[in-house]
């Protein structure tokens, strides 16, 4: 049985993971589960023991797939521990936060290098200690997602084949000196430590005014990574870099979406840039001031293999699987017959953009497999998140963003056409639906806005909020009518069009 220290860690452990996962801050996290940000602060720090109803509401709001509520169980199998008592530091030494809030990141460097089978990330950082008193330790996180948008398919996956110490084969350094470190919290998927400025040959702390090179390495095999990586700027940076490096041979084609705590999901404000060096294809992207608190993620596709895995007879994939492998919600979830939860806008804007952000990732992973002559759309149930947002990306190009969306009115004139679902993409329904609609939805700052969609982006867009409403297109179909298989379907590459006779399918 596991120690009630140990367990108590486990949770905290989990909790921190999930919340760096989403993206969301203890302040943002305690207004969702309706608890003070005092207590979820000391919750984290072992000063508090968590509550069921904190557990459960907390795994919910981070759609942490039930990690929170195991870890809770865990918890309660093993009694109830003690508070734990902070960590006192000598009068001259600074706490674990003065010493963040004082570093200031004058370069954040990443590489990651990908040999076909294992990924190998390095990252240097150039801190400048801006504080009266000297740095001795840097708290750094290693966090895997293989099934980003499916938490219950990625918690299944590292509890049966845990993330290792032996694995990441970590090694760090600080300036020209080896360092060795000090675990804080060590689970399947996450592992936060503090790098210790100090080896069996003395002591190299960061005095005040001084500045220096961290760097710190490890590894992680394909089948635990997943093809994406994450920047998160977490103290004031000047400048930040990444480089993704590939086999050349598996054609890679790699994106970046932006979230800032002032502005949507976006695509990276500035190309990545691509070159070739023998056998391998670099992609580079920087950026000068970013923003606190803001997330850059790349993300990528080998389109080698893609092809290669498309054309296997031994590895037949229908395009529900497919779907299903990128992380979309499939039919039979609950969450995609539930009501999604609104968002408290302008006081949950954090939440929303990150909500945007996964969205906008799907919809990339989605265009990486399948060909969406019609435009396409994703509703946040079908990532695993119970929040009323969606996107809508139509045949021009163009990105319609929906937060509380509710359809207020509908034209008398209806046509009839064929629709897909990704939560269930074997199949197309034809599918009634008004030839324009009046949407009422909510901006980033808590303003109510009216927009009128017409057509096919009506279509589009009704498509999305029924999914936010928990209705499936398949409500929506004439009684004694049934969707029809993808091979008897014929639209697939074409647009629907419109004309002054009406409607052509």
């Amino acid at each position: 049985m596991a120690s009630e220290g140990h367990t108590a860690e486990a949770f905290i452990a989990d909790l921190k993971r999930w919340r760096d996962v989403r993206g969301m801050s203890q302040s943002a996290l305690a207004k969702q589960v309706g608890y003070t940000p005092s207590y979820v602060s000391k919750v984290e720090g072992g000063q508090q023991r968590p509550s069921q109803a904190f557990a459960e509401q907390a795994d919910r709001a981070l759609s942490a797939g039930g990690a929170l509520r195991r870890a809770f169980a865990e918890l309660e199998a093993n009694g109830r521990p003690e508070p734990a008592i902070p960590h006192q530091h000598a009068p001259d030494q600074p706490g674990p936060e003065s010493q963040t809030h004082s570093l200031i990141v004058k370069h954040d460097d990443a590489e990651l290098y990908y040999d076909g089978r294992t990924y190998r990330a390095t990252q240097r950082r150039q801190i400048y200690n801006a504080s009266p008193n000297p740095v001795t330790q840097y708290l750094i996180r290693i966090s895997v997602d293989r099934h980003p948008g499916s938490p219950e398919r990625s918690n299944q996956l590292y509890r049966e084949n845990p993330l290792t110490w032996e694995e990441i084969g970590l090694n760090a350094q600080v300036g020209n000196e080896p360092v060795g470190w000090r675990v804080q919290h060590d689970r399947d998927a996450f592992k936060e430590l503090w790098l210790l400025f100090e080896n069996e040959y003395g002591r190299y702390p960061l005095y005040p005014g001084e500045t220096t090179w961290i760097e710190y390495s490890y590894t992680v095999g394909d089948e635990k990574w997943g093809t994406w990586f994450q920047r998160a700027v977490r103290l004031p940076t000047e400048r930040l870099s990444v480089r993704l490096n590939f086999p050349a041979e598996l054609d890679p084609a790699v994106w970046g979406t932006e979230t800032t705590m002032t502005a949507a999901a976006f695509p990276f404000r500035t190309a990545i840039r691509q070159e070739a060096a023998d056998d391998r294809r670099i992609f580079s992207w920087s950026t000068d001031d970013p923003p606190l608190h803001a997330r850059y993620r790349l993300e990528w596709k080998f389109r080698a293999r893609s092809n290669q895995e498309e054309s296997s007879p031994a590895m037949p994939q229908s395009a529900s699987e497919k779907m299903r492998s990128i992380g979309i919600v499939q039919a039979g979830d609950p969450i995609l017959t539930g009501q999604a939860r609104p968002f408290d806008l302008p006081t949950e804007a954090e939440d929303a953009r990150r909500v945007v952000a996964e969205l906008n990732s799907a919809a990339e992973r989605a265009a990486g497999i399948h060909l969406f002559s019609k435009g396409m759309g994703c509703a946040a149930p079908q990532i695993g998140i119970d929040r009323a947002a969606a996107i809508v990306r139509t045949p021009d190009g163009e990105t319609i963003t929906l937060l509380n969306p509710r359809v207020i009115e509908e034209s008398a004139e209806a046509d009839e056409q064929y629709e897909g679902c990704w939560s269930f993409f074997d199949v197309r329904g034809k599918v009634p639906r008004p030839l324009s609609i009046t949407v009422e939805h909510t901006d980033i700052s808590g303003e109510q806005r009216i927009t009128i969609f017409e057509h096919g982006v009506a279509r589009l867009v009704a498509h999305e909020i029924d999914h936010v409403d928990g209705i499936l297109y398949t409500a929506r179909m004439r009684p004694g009518v049934d969707p029809i298989s993808v091979s008897e379907y014929r639209g697939t590459g074409r647009t629907w069009s419109y004309d002054s006779s009406g409607p052509k399918a």
